[in-house]
């Protein structure tokens, strides 16, 4: 399959400025093999070393920080071939070997010739633990779950990526196209985009064979509860993550805890929920009180809504069957929309690689889905689940925030147009919104 990863990970080893590089995702994303995939592409050699299978590869690390010193012993232990010109070293399942974490800053420092990448499951709860991280020293790069241009490529539908890529103004796309983009997004949100369960439809065409590739995915991960945290911890983590589906099916979506159990508070299970962050199981998105440059100055930490790193995860966590898929837009509608909101808000982080935020107020009750920082603007962002737009919301923004509004974005199931300032996405198009918003300014007439 193919992953539109790699053309990040060129860049890296073309960067005159290329540093140790840390790859992280949520656990199953596919990190060790689009690594390996990147070395038998673009190297002569990969120097793999996998440090849950071999243990003894650790003790290299711990009797010594030369890099020079610690590559010779794992060539001889390994005997695989590392040089500085042509081998990416693949360090996989780092998370347990802060030792090799820390060496990072002296391989940037007394070995920049090396091409060195790290992965790891749960890798980000690793690095949030407290240890000698080196600040600095290394670069990072977040791998998400295939998005769903990523999804019609591995279903051998390039040429309607093609199409979608070769847009260059705001205008309806046809029918033909439309209809067969929306069947597709229809499988997307049953099958969502980890690579195990894409894998499996697009070989056997299967939904039953698909969707037990994604519950065994669901149960690994409710498995890793238990294997990486405190026995006091899991059923606080356990509780948070199984209400997940009924958080987003409330018409306001603010997380609330006492939705995760009657008398829960903020201190008792924020560390659960964090662990859960931390892992990118999830993504935080914290209202912000203000469109204002930067964003995250104006949150109100106590108010933020959960959305899953991954629209078929939720689909699996929710139980809604795959039949589903037949019935119309009840996929798109179901849970107030819960669906499609999660799917925009994951294709956006995946582009903008930055948190997401939400505006509202209580008196009189609006709310905006998202408010999207690009460049140096803000643009609010409504998910509708249909083809009804009406939008209090939008407007209300506008009448209070005019000086910060050159365009309004609204996802949905209506054709690409430009309404004023309101620009209409359809939802198969979040791949491209930095394009389409681009085509819209410029329209416009209020790109600068």
């Amino acid at each position: 399959m193919q992953r539109l990863i790699i053309e990040q990970l060129k860049q890296w080893k073309r960067s005159d400025y290329r540093k140790p590089l840390i790859v992280q995702g949520v656990r199953q994303v596919g990190k060790t093999w689009i690594l390996r995939e990147f070395g038998a592409r673009c190297y002569e050699h990969v120097a793999y070393f996998n440090f849950e299978e071999n243990e003894d590869f650790r003790q290299f690390f711990k009797l010594s920080k030369d890099p020079h010193r610690i590559l010779q012993n794992l060539r001889i232990a390994s005997n695989q071939i590392i040089n500085a010109d042509n081998t990416l070293i693949i360090f996989d399942e780092i998370q347990d070997c802060s030792e090799l974490i820390t060496s990072l800053k002296y391989f940037y420092e007394n070995a920049p010739e090396y091409h060195v990448v790290c992965a790891g499951s749960l890798l980000g709860i690793a690095l949030a633990k407290p240890l000698s991280f080196p600040v600095g020293k290394v670069n990072m790069m977040c791998m998400y779950p295939m998005t769903f241009t990523e999804f019609l490529l591995a279903n051998n539908q390039s040429n309607l990526v093609e199409y979608l890529e070769q847009l260059n103004k705001i205008s309806p796309i046809p029918d033909t196209f439309f209809k067969l983009l929306l069947e597709y997004l229809k499988m997307y949100y049953v099958t969502g985009g980890m690579p195990e369960p894409v894998c499996r439809w697009v070989t056997d065409h299967n939904v039953q064979t698909m969707h037990h590739a994604l519950e065994e995915l669901v149960k690994t991960y409710e498995f890793d509860f238990l294997k990486h945290i405190s026995p006091i911890q899991y059923p606080k983590i356990s509780l948070i993550w199984n209400s997940l589906p009924s958080q987003l099916a409330r018409e306001n979506k603010k997380f609330l805890y006492k939705a995760v159990k009657q008398g829960a508070r903020a201190r008792e299970y924020e560390d659960a929920l964090q662990w859960l962050v931390n892992a990118q199981l999830v993504y935080k998105v914290y209202r912000s009180t203000a469109p204002r440059i930067p964003l995250c100055s104006y949150d109100d930490s106590s108010a933020f809504k959960i959305y899953l790193a991954d629209v078929g995860i939720l689909r699996c966590l929710s139980h809604l069957d795959i039949q589903a898929f037949t019935e119309g837009n009840r996929l798109f509608t179901e849970f107030k929309g819960a669906f499609s909101e999660n799917y925009v808000a994951q294709a956006l982080i995946a582009q903008t690689h930055s948190t997401l935020h939400y505006w509202s107020q209580t008196n009189p009750p609006y709310e905006v889905d998202f408010l999207l920082q690009y460049k140096n603007d803000i643009f609010p962002v409504e998910v509708k689940a249909d083809t009804n737009i009406t939008s209090k919301s939008l407007k209300k923004f506008k009448e209070l925030f005019p000086q910060y509004t050159k365009l309004r974005i609204r996802f949905s199931l209506n054709n690409l147009s430009l309404d004023g300032d309101v620009l209409n996405i359809p939802l198969f198009m979040a791949d491209f919104t930095p394009h389409v918003l681009e085509c819209a300014l410029a329209q416009l007439g209020r790109r600068e």
